[in-house]
């Protein structure tokens, strides 16, 4: 399968690389898009490497090309891994300000989308992003839930992506 791996700016980020590894050791393809603060967090260089292509980052190709229309006409799955709190109401509202809720809203309704969210456990509890994480699901999203254990800040409690190995596994099981 192609799968397009949208990468949101939470500090999961860092797991990408590895995803990427899983999902080609899979047998897919694999092209990697990220937003302004998923660069800040993980390495375009090593997505390149990893997934053998370029890596996207923006709206406006310097080729005159379209990626927000092309990415999610080419895959089969659109995986976003990880997703902020952001970037699910973004997608669960319609908002299109960057590469990744626009790819987001021009996935054609039969394409597989995957969400595996990734916060701190106070705001993965609010009611809004669980309204959002509802709304997502209810338009065909299958969300992979958070699991628990140590959080980047430090705490406890369930916020953190899933295991790139288990979510490479519900790729290929789709």
């Amino acid at each position: 399968m192609k799968v397009l791996l949208a990468i949101s700016g939470g500090i999961a980020a860092y797991k990408c690389p590895e995803l990427v590894r899983q999902l080609r050791k899979g047998g897919h393809e694999v092209q990697c898009a990220l937003s302004k603060a998923a660069t800040r967090l993980v390495s375009v260089h090593a997505l390149a490497a990893v997934s053998s292509n370029p890596v996207h980052e923006s709206l406006w190709a310097s080729d005159g090309s379209m990626p927000h229309i092309d990415l999610p006409r080419w895959c089969d799955v659109f995986l976003l891994a990880p997703a902020t709190a952001d970037c699910m109401a973004k997608c669960a509202l319609g908002l299109a300000d960057d590469l990744i809720t626009t790819a987001f809203l021009a996935l054609e309704p039969e394409k597989k989308l995957l969400v595996a969210p990734a916060m701190n456990n106070v705001m993965w509890n609010k009611s809004i992003v669980q309204t959002h994480v509802q709304t997502l699901s209810q338009s065909g999203a299958q969300i992979i839930d958070p699991v628990s254990g140590e959080l980047a800040c430090g705490e406890e409690g369930i916020g953190a992506m899933a295991d790139p190995s288990h979510i490479a596994e519900l790729v290929s099981g789709l």
